[in-house]
């Protein structure tokens, strides 16, 4: 009898090691081959659900301001999307729906980031975006907003898992709390699990969600995964969101990039990540080959 696939996954996690890439990125520009393909879910098989696509992510895809305790992305949102990222971690605030990381302003609304993805998606139809919307403030998500999006053309509010083919060139919501349109999500990350105290720790509860991630995909959710952390007290200078996903990225590209070298298809679902470098989101994105 074979062995597991999930056992095999541990132990490429556990024992690969490989040239450090461009894992962890904390520039503001992008720089993109000419050979470069935007739209990589061109190539997805169209009756495939997004339950089971490798979908690289950004963990708080708009902090992008607020100092080293508070930033956990330096590109802009054009940026991430150019680069492959196709799953955002949104959080908003108050009645005007400004974006927000905790208490700190990131100059954006609700409508400015959905007008940016919708215009990534105007040229770039291939693909999809899922959006988290996380509601900061006290009461319900705006009804007049909500019911904007319900009867908008290009964005998915219904309950149901899709296929690749209902959903190219548009958002795909994803439910959170009190903000209740669209896809069900399953969250590999216990409570507290974005705090770090030991960098060697983080690194196994990623091994473990990851494995569980394995054994989710195809339900009827999509699974989330988060490798982002950041230091326990609230603020610690040796572990701020960057100085744990410079650690943490290399890291986490090395162990995929041998698990990928098994050529079995694998599915993790959504990696949500701080300051994620350019061949880190390609190397999820390769796992859709299989």
């Amino acid at each position: 009898m074979g062995v597991p696939v999930r056992f095999l996954c541990v132990f490429v996690l556990l024992l690969h090691k490989s040239f450090q890439q461009q894992a962890f990125n904390d520039k503001k520009e992008l720089k993109l081959s000419a050979k470069y393909k935007i739209g990589w879910m061109r190539s997805l098989d169209d009756n495939k659900l997004i339950s089971e696509i490798n979908i690289p992510g950004t963990h708080d895809t708009m902090a992008l301001h607020g100092g080293p305790a508070a930033e956990c992305q330096s590109w802009s949102l054009e940026n991430q999307l150019l680069a492959g990222v196709r799953y955002l971690d949104l959080r908003v605030s108050g009645n005007n729906l400004k974006v927000v990381h905790g208490v700190i302003s990131q100059h954006t609304t609700f409508a400015n980031v959905l007008n940016i993805v919708k215009g990534f998606l105007s040229q770039h139809k291939s693909e999809t975006v899922l959006l988290r919307v996380k509601l900061e403030s006290k009461g319900p998500f705006p009804d007049d907003v909500a019911n904007q999006l319900k009867n908008d053309p290009g964005c998915w509010v219904r309950n149901k898992i899709p296929r690749i083919r209902e959903v190219r060139g548009k958002i795909v919501f994803v439910q959170k709390n009190n903000f209740k349109l669209g896809i069900p999500m399953l969250e590999t990350d216990k409570k507290g699990d974005y705090k770090v105290g030991n960098v060697e720790n983080k690194k196994d509860k990623i091994i473990e969600h990851l494995n569980q991630a394995l054994e989710a995909c195809k339900v009827n959710e999509v699974v989330l995964n988060y490798s982002s952390g950041t230091g326990w007290p609230v603020f610690r200078p040796d572990k701020t969101p960057k100085k744990v996903a410079k650690k943490i990225n290399p890291w986490l590209y090395n162990n995929l990039e041998g698990a990928s070298k098994m050529y079995i298809k694998l599915c993790f679902g959504v990696i949500a990540m701080d300051f994620p470098g350019f061949d880190l989101i390609q190397v999820i994105i390769g796992f859709n080959r299989f």
